[in-house]
């Protein structure tokens, strides 16, 4: 059952590619008049600076770029906002930014909008991305949100949730819990957690372990290729082979009595430790417009996994606990030693 669910995800992956691509090239035909106004108002940089203006220019305007440097906010930690710009600008299917539709567009900003806004450790708010973003798409606010949602969570492993539902206060939260928190406080985004949560998706949809084959077949859909640099990962099998091992994310090794050698992917000990299946499904669903329990052999083994983990973290307080109250006896009778 799981080999056929995750090479149906296989092919709906391809089949979205398409749908995507097809849906923006026939609305970029309708849209083209909104389009150029929209590229001419967001030459214009934003009031505060915290979105370069020159984003939305595109690939087709090459020569402006060279002639001009485009605005940049430098965060406390001395990070600027354009070194998202050429990731996020081609997290879509069409590469080429003017054949994308308006609202895709402010999707792609939207993001750019978040990562400064976070790299600068300023309040995110509805306010805010309405003034500096949205501006006269107000009233495509959710769905321009949602599309930025997306990309977040498909390009960095990010979801973006509001916690403030009177001040429409958001945060970005991390599928990768590094410590008790999951807010993202001041720790840099990467933009490989993405990658790094598909391919735990599909160790996870492949039985918990999947072959090198496997992983590459997933990733070529995605325009990811062995030995071909990639304009974020850089070289994808060195990162993934060497470099997410090294990080003990992942686990690689031989098939067992493979002659010619062949490998397989197992999830690594700090990816157990900073997420889980339930994490990774919620980031397979996200993909496809659905919920976990869409998939239910993988939603019911998440479901089991969960359970598991609220029983070793019950067990770890009652140790504590134990330990504590171990701790309080000792101090009790060392304060009437006296006596």
């Amino acid at each position: 059952i799981l080999m056929t669910e995750a090479n149906q995800i296989i092919i709906k992956l391809r089949a979205r590619e398409k749908r995507q691509q097809a849906r923006s090239e026939s609305q970029h035909l309708r849209d083209a008049q909104a389009t150029s106004a929209e590229e001419e108002e967001s030459h214009s940089p934003p009031p505060g600076g915290n979105l370069q203006s020159s984003s939305a220019s595109g690939s087709g305007r090459k020569s402006q770029g060279s002639q001009r440097a485009p605005s940049t906010t430098t965060t406390p930690a001395g990070v600027s906002c354009t070194r998202f710009d050429e990731g996020t600008s081609q997290v879509l299917p069409s590469t080429d930014y003017s054949h994308r539709s308006p609202l895709d567009q402010k999707a792609v900003l939207l993001v750019q909008f978040l990562l400064c806004k976070h790299n600068i450790r300023e309040t995110i708010t509805k306010e805010d991305m309405m003034k500096h973003v949205i501006k006269r798409y107000k009233e495509h606010f959710h769905e321009i949100l949602r599309k930025a949602s997306e990309l977040m969570v498909l390009a960095f492993g990010i979801d973006v949730k509001e916690v403030d539902p009177t001040r429409h206060c958001y945060v970005l939260i991390s599928k990768f819990q590094r410590t008790g928190d999951e807010r993202l406080r001041g720790e840099e985004i990467m933009p490989k957690t993405g990658l790094l949560m598909t391919i735990l998706c599909v160790i996870f949809m492949k039985s918990n372990c999947a072959t090198e084959e496997e992983i590459w077949e997933v990733l070529n859909v995605m325009g990811i290729h062995a030995g071909k640099k990639h304009f974020i990962y850089g070289e994808p099998k060195k990162l993934i082979t060497k470099d997410l091992v090294q990080e003990r994310y992942l686990v690689y090794r031989q098939v067992a009595n493979s002659n010619p050698p062949r490998y397989e992917f197992l999830w690594g000990p700090r990816a157990h430790a900073e997420t889980s299946k339930m994490k990774v499904l919620e980031f397979l669903a996200k993909i496809h417009d659905t919920v976990p329990s869409a998939f239910p052999s993988l939603y019911e083994e998440a479901l089991r996994d969960e359970e598991m983990r609220a029983q070793v973290r019950f067990a770890a307080m009652v140790r504590t606990g134990a330990l504590a109250s171990v701790h309080s006896g000792v101090n009790f009778q060392g304060s009437f030693s006296h006596l």
